[in-house]
């Protein structure tokens, strides 16, 4: 009887020493997320590989012990609060783009877009793969934000103009909706630059608020109606070559998650990048045909002088904004030679496929 009862402890003890790490485990989470775009935007708000996907993701994931309650633009806060909403803990969560948060820290705009850039592929390689996402969550440390790439939509297009531009003096008092480090160089040339909200682009163009507006791609840009309030829409992705969605995560919030659920919520996310991506890569060609054939669309790229004079004033103004903040200029400099290996590599990868292979089936 007293050897019985010794094995029987010997089996229980174990058993009852991991109970409170099984109880732990188990522990439940209610969050909110806002969201700097308008109900029912697709990419932004819903869709494959949006934020509300991955919520779906989530919850399935994490056998409903994590759930996030989304709130798009304007339903809990304005569309452009929620980086305070999160680094103050109102919210757990926001998704936006980070150049909205230039005038908090310029080097955020770094893991965004950056004129004349990486692409989608080089931007996910550098993020994931160098020191991006590294970098990433030094420059948000002082505000409280734990940072996690969640979507990105490629390529981008110039934008939506009244009149064409044809010379580098057709920019020269145009008043233009263009956020992040685009909209400096557009400034440095004598544009003056408007920072709206997804929902405010169309009515200040049709009314003659602004001269022109960049948004996305053909299929979102249609979805705003951008095509009735102006009919040329240059095509050259100079300013945006690849656009991260930003998670932004309250950093107290996050350290309250055990590891199980940290590991999904990153899974998920990393898995709305690709998801993102390839809707827009599966969505754009047929609009932009569709603007062209059906809406009296003109699109053109921008002629090469005045692609040479952007791109000219971006190195500068990129370099200047680097010399001023030993931050922005580590973020800088580790971009820049992440992104000279990866060229090197792209130009006998994807350069050689579309060079030479690429249309000969």
């Amino acid at each position: 009887m007293k050897r019985r009862l010794f094995l029987q402890a010997g089996i229980l003890a174990p058993a009852a020493i991991a109970a409170p790490a099984i109880v732990k485990a188990q522990t439940s989470f209610s969050w909110k997320m806002t969201n700097a775009y308008g109900p029912g935007s697709p990419f932004y708000v819903q869709g494959p590989g949006s934020p509300t996907d991955f919520i779906k993701m989530v919850d399935a994931m994490s056998g409903g012990r994590l759930k996030i309650q989304h709130f798009a633009a304007g339903e809990l806060i304005p569309a452009l609060e929620g980086f305070d909403a999160v680094s103050k803990g109102t919210v757990e969560m926001n998704c936006a783009n980070s150049y909205f948060w230039s005038g908090k820290t310029f080097a955020a705009q770094y893991f965004c877009a950056v004129p004349f850039g990486m692409n989608a592929l080089g931007m996910s390689a550098w993020l994931y793969h160098g020191d991006g996402l590294k970098l990433w969550e030094e420059v948000y440390a002082p505000f409280n934000i734990q940072p996690l790439p969640i979507g990105n939509t490629g390529v981008q297009m110039t934008g939506w103009f009244r009149k064409p531009i044809e010379k580098i003096e057709d920019l020269k008092g145009l008043k233009m909706r263009i956020p992040g480090l685009a909209g400096k160089v557009y400034a440095a040339l004598g544009v003056d630059v408007k920072l709206l909200p997804a929902g405010e682009i169309f009515p200040a163009l049709e009314r003659g608020v602004i001269d022109a507006a960049e948004f996305v791609g053909p299929y979102q840009d249609r979805r705003l109606g951008l095509h009735k309030a102006a009919k040329f829409y240059h095509t050259t992705g100079w300013h945006e070559t690849s656009t991260v969605t930003e998670l932004a995560i309250n950093k107290k919030a996050w350290d309250s998650l055990p590891p199980d659920l940290k590991e999904i919520v990153k899974t998920a996310a990393a898995a709305c990048v690709t998801l993102s991506h390839s809707w827009c890569e599966a969505t754009n060609a047929e609009a932009l045909d569709d603007l062209v054939k059906n809406q009296g669309v003109k699109a053109s790229p921008l002629p090469q002088d005045v692609l040479d004079k952007l791109k000219e004033v971006t190195v500068k103004s990129l370099e200047e904004a680097a010399a001023k903040d030993p931050l922005v200029k580590k973020v800088h400099d580790n971009y820049f030679a992440f992104k000279k290996n990866v060229d090197k590599w792209s130009g006998i990868s994807e350069g050689v496929y579309q060079s030479q292979i690429r249309g000969q089936l």
